[in-house]
């Protein structure tokens, strides 16, 4: 299954790219989205290159996906909305933090 979503995620990013060769701009949206994309490819190469889920990467590419939609829709949302948003980064930023101490001991 995560060789599909690894396949899937390039094809993305190469669509991704071909639509900036073409529109001949790079928006900031684009330079968000293939950071997604590098994380879920690399997600995908750590566990076939260890042969383990490692849970830390999914976590990292929630907090990605979560600035990106505050940088991209910070202007037009409701206060409390990115508050919320910032408080989800918070609370995984501890989940990254707790799961790397617990590999420490």
């Amino acid at each position: 299954m995560l060789i599909l979503v690894g396949g899937l995620t390039v094809i993305a990013a190469g669509l991704e790219l071909w639509a900036i060769v073409e529109n001949r701009a790079v928006a900031l949206a684009d330079i968000l989205l293939m950071f997604l994309y590098t994380e879920v490819i690399g997600m995908v190469s750590v566990f076939y290159i260890s042969r383990t889920l490692v849970v830390i990467y999914p976590i990292f590419i929630a907090i990605t996906a979560l600035a990106r939609l505050i940088v991209l829709q910070g202007k037009d949302m409701d206060p409390l909305n990115i508050v919320f948003e910032a408080a989800a980064i918070f609370i995984l930023a501890l989940a990254v933090l707790l799961l790397g101490r617990r590999r420490e001991d």
